[in-house]
């Protein structure tokens, strides 16, 4: 099932769910018998709830029985937002077979109903607002720009005559917009039960090398479902459409450890600076306590709430050292002179005796 196929039955899941619940509400106000556990509403409404509950149940089984075997997908430890999207599954799933289990065997608990339902409605909504607005993000995302974009089509039709493809393979088929998603769903679905996507997506390759990666991948043995003909030469344009987002990528991570790594070498000097000032008596920088006070509340509060600070101060100035060193490391931008001012501070500040 396609991720646009998923969310478009989200939605329905989701609008089933306000449908049940709120006709739930109108149901209950009309007068009830509790001896009797008869309802004076209309029967036609008591019809529809009905059928508008098994929908809702129906579409949730299938929308499981298609969605729990991606989980076999996974070679390590789930993402945040899928154990959450899962786990909510789960609830949804209990809740139904109490709700199910009280109007068949238990009506003496059927007032707590409208309990259930609203939990039912909260849990939907959560559920679907963990997925469905990712997924039109992402469709809107590809049709505007990267692989799935026009520019890009027509970058990966050319780059395609040089792959090495074998004559039986279409390459303005490939070439497609259609086609690339297939590629794609064939690296989530079967790819990823060998690798996992942070080791294949490592480095860019040349469209030779993919085609040759590919074919060399799909004919050892799998433990899964393996890897058709046609289905490699997918996979295959696909990998060679994001290529260059593979290569925007790394650029990025390399210019990322290369500020990191001019960060430290500034910490270095600018400790070295300040052991220096302390032998001599001559400040390497001008220092102002009260700008060095806005200076450090502008920084570190980018990253972490300032009581942090207090909570775990440094226990002596290497450490000090260390700890502005890795907040660069992870993305904080300082000039030479910033990083000596914000250690000299701290060390005056919070340093333990």
């Amino acid at each position: 099932m396609s991720t646009s196929t998923s969310a478009i039955l989200g939605l329905i899941f989701l609008g089933l769910a306000n449908a049940s619940v709120f006709l739930m509400f109108k149901l209950w106000g009309y007068p009830f018998d509790k001896e009797t556990h008869t309802s004076e509403a209309p029967p036609s409404l008591m019809l529809l709830h009905r059928l508008i509950g098994y929908a809702y149940a129906i579409l949730y089984i299938f929308m499981m029985w298609h969605m729990v075997p991606r989980l076999w997908n996974y070679q390590v430890e789930l993402p945040p937002r899928t154990v959450a999207h899962l786990m909510l599954g789960i609830i949804i799933g209990v809740l139904i077979l109490v709700k199910i289990a009280i109007l068949r065997f238990f009506r003496h608990f059927e007032e707590s109903m409208p309990y259930i339902g609203t939990c039912l409605l909260i849990c939907t909504y959560l559920l679907i607002g963990l997925s469905v607005p990712f997924t039109f993000r992402e469709a809107a995302l590809r049709t505007q720009t990267g692989a799935f974009s026009d520019e890009g089509i027509a970058r990966t039709r050319k780059l395609l005559e040089n792959a090495g493809l074998p004559a039986a393979a279409s390459l303005d088929e490939l070439a497609s917009k259609r086609k690339l998603r297939e590629g794609q769903h064939v690296l989530q679905r079967k790819c990823v039960i060998c690798h996992d996507l942070r080791t294949i997506l490592v480095k860019p390759r040349t469209p030779t090398d993919w085609v040759r990666l590919v074919n060399r991948m799909a004919i050892k043995p799998m433990i899964g479902e393996p890897i058709h003909q046609e289905e490699e030469w997918t996979v295959s344009a696909y990998l060679i459409a994001i290529t260059p987002d593979i290569q925007v990528s790394m650029r990025e991570q390399r210019q990322q450890q290369m500020r990191a790594d001019e960060a430290k070498e500034a910490v270095q000097i600018a400790t070295v600076a300040m052991e220096a000032e302390a032998a001599t008596g001559v400040p390497a920088v001008v220092y102002n306590e009260a700008e060095a006070k806005v200076l450090f509340e502008d920084k570190c509060s980018q990253c972490h709430p300032l009581t942090d600070v207090e909570d775990y101060p440094p226990r002596s100035q290497e450490e000090t050292t260390e700890v502005i060193a890795r907040m660069i490391e992870h993305g904080l931008y300082l000039e030479e002179e910033e990083i000596e001012i914000l250690t000299r501070y701290v060390n005056e500040n919070y340093l333990e005796e």
